[in-house]
């Protein structure tokens, strides 16, 4: 499992790990992060890879290049997917949006089917007065579906596949390109990787190297429905065998945005339609699906108890105006946020779905199945498998869960059976497979690796008791043991006598600083010799300025909600503690002198 890991400011745009498919990239400086975020040429020139929705793997670029070659007209662009509906779903987003924004409207799709000794002729059709080229598929063959649109409105396009995270994966691309027998694929050798970086003791635990993968995408898949059915705490009373969460009840996806979008796009079609909520500072993405698809979206973005007041009376007023539907049609909330690691007050919301009859989707990623049970209070439970789950970097994956304990599951899983498409390309969910095989054992390291670091900088900190007039310069450390802890503790994972678990039911291995000042903020950030990039939940530290990466083109929006341009987000590794703590601490030392 293990692999090189990229550390140092010599290290921009390298993957985190060293490998061909590596989900995350290095950024090791805030310099770094702004100059990729202004797309600055030397910056970008470095990228050898990056997060998958917002940079396009190489191995896709490549398979983009040959089909707008094969089939583009002049002064057309295209990103590829791989079923129809997806493609027809990010042609009407990308049309509803490109007119808002004034751009061309004009998309068409090709079907691409990839034949492994050259293409045979294909035909030109007319599909909804746009033309889709049709080929059947033999199964040994592969095929994507180029979504064509005019190159002024590229932009426009990149947020369906931003935002949704339902384009092709790179393994899916380099399958592609291996039946079209590119020769000299992948062109970006990760043997340029293989080299020592940084401090040689920050070296995530391996802890089950020796365990081979599943070889069958159905294997793989039914072994990891099997495993997240089996993270929930059984009900075992003789009443409790229908109310325990099933493999049935589990569904995968590509990501954790596909697997948000899916929940989006099953409530739309089965429930009454209304706007959705979003309660908390929640991901940005999550917020933007909600705002651009569909009725749209009332946001709440404190998450405080006084906006569940505020809620209520919402509600209240809408039912009075319309007694015959459901005021909105769901209510979407994280356990706990990110990056603020707030929690909500999740009984209060689940009492006001219960009077007003709509749904909550809880994303439990950063708390993670194992050290939060979300379970008493969501209609449906999403989550990255990309975070900590799969852990090692190395694969995307996502997942739904339809609660068997709630009202309207029969409903859901009715449409799902008619509407469910499995888009999890095998080697994909083969990798995912392998990698969570140790999702508990690894959890329980990060648990005890993040309290303590954050129990070191909570004394540091001044809301901690530290003075800023004797040099302390972070303000908070946003922690769940410290944010909102009450409502935290609702949720903390319990065993079936209702005890708290101590073995796992922890605290998570994510936090955010804020700082009182930039200057101090960056120097922390540059300072501190861990792996730096997007993402977190993996095997190794990782450290981002993440309200730059999520909302750099509305920083006041941001701040509006506390999400300071400064805060530094850490998600802590299975690394030895001590060496974490000694790289903490200068970098600490380094911004109080800042």
């Amino acid at each position: 499992m293990a692999a090189p890991l990229p550390i140092g400011n010599d290290t921009l745009g390298c993957p985190l790990p060293a490998v061909l498919h590596a989900i995350t990239v290095s950024l090791p400086t805030w310099s770094d992060n702004v100059g990729y975020l202004t797309n600055q040429e030397a910056i970008i020139d470095a990228m050898s890879t990056g997060y998958p929705r917002f940079f396009i793997h190489r191995s896709i670029q490549e398979l983009i290049e040959i089909c707008q070659e094969k089939f583009g007209l002049s002064g057309e662009l295209c990103l590829l997917y791989p079923t129809q509906s997806i493609a027809e779903h990010g042609k009407e987003f990308t049309h509803n949006q490109a007119l808002l924004a004034g751009k061309p409207s004009d998309l068409r799709i090709v079907h691409y089917v990839i034949h492994p000794m050259g293409d045979p002729p294909s035909t030109l059709q007319e599909t909804s007065g746009l033309p889709v080229v049709s080929q059947s598929v033999p199964p040994q063959y592969a095929e994507v579906f180029a979504l064509f649109f005019h190159a002024d409105t590229y932009k426009v396009a990149r947020r369906f596949w931003e935002h949704c995270g339902l384009g092709i994966s790179s393994r899916y691309a380099e399958h592609c390109l291996s039946v079209l027998g590119i020769p000299d694929f992948p062109k970006v050798k990760i043997s340029k990787f293989f080299r020592v970086f940084g401090k040689t003791d920050l070296i995530p635990k391996s802890l089950d190297a020796s365990e081979l993968p599943l070889t069958t995408g159905a294997d793989a898949k039914a072994a990891l429905r099997q495993r997240i059915a089996s993270y929930f705490v059984r009900d075992e009373s003789p009443t409790g065998a229908g109310t325990n969460v099933s493999e049935d009840d589990v569904f995968l996806y590509p990501c954790g945005m596909s697997a948000l979008w899916n929940a989006h796009q099953l409530l739309l079609a089965s429930r009454p339609l209304g706007k959705s909520v979003v309660f908390g500072f929640l991901y940005t993405d999550t917020l933007k699906i909600l705002e651009k698809s569909g009725p749209g979206a009332i946001f709440y973005g404190h998450g405080r108890d006084c906006d569940v007041d505020d809620l209520d009376a919402m509600l209240a007023r809408k039912v009075a105006e319309n007694p015959s539907a459901p005021p909105i049609l769901a209510l979407y909330t994280e356990c706990p946020s990110n990056p603020r690691l707030c929690t909500v007050n999740i009984r209060r919301l689940r009492a006001l779905a219960d009077k007003y009859d709509f749904l909550i989707v809880i994303d439990e990623t950063v708390g993670s199945f194992a050290n939060v049970d979300v379970l008493p209070y969501a209609d449906i439970i999403m989550t990255s498998l990309s975070k900590y789950v799969g852990g090692y970097a190395t694969a995307l994956g996502g997942s739904l869960v339809i609660n068997p304990r709630m009202r309207h599951r029969a409903l859901l899983k009715e449409h799902l059976a008619l509407t469910f498409e499995d888009t999890y390309f095998t080697p994909d969910a083969i990798v995912m497979e392998r990698n969570s095989r140790d999702f508990f054992e690894r959890m329980r390291i990060v648990n005890t690796n993040t309290e303590y670091i954050c129990d070191f900088l909570r004394m540091r900190s001044i809301k901690g008791g530290a003075s800023e007039s004797e040099g302390a310069v972070i303000k908070q450390v946003w922690y769940p043991k410290y944010i909102t802890p009450e409502d935290y503790q609702i949720c903390r994972r319990r065993l079936s006598t209702d005890e708290l678990d101590r073995e796992n039911g922890g605290y998570g291995g994510l936090f955010s600083l804020t700082f009182t000042s930039l200057k101090a903020s960056r120097a922390f950030h540059d300072a501190l010799e861990v792996a730096k990039g997007p993402s977190y939940g993996t095997t190794f530290t990782l450290v981002c300025p993440y309200t730059l990466l999520g909302h750099y083109s509305e920083l006041e929006f941001a701040a509006e909600y506390g999400v300071e341009e400064g805060l530094v987000r850490v998600g802590i590794g299975t690394e030895d503690r001590e060496a974490l703590l000694r790289a903490v601490d200068n970098a600490l030392r380094v911004a109080e002198s800042a």
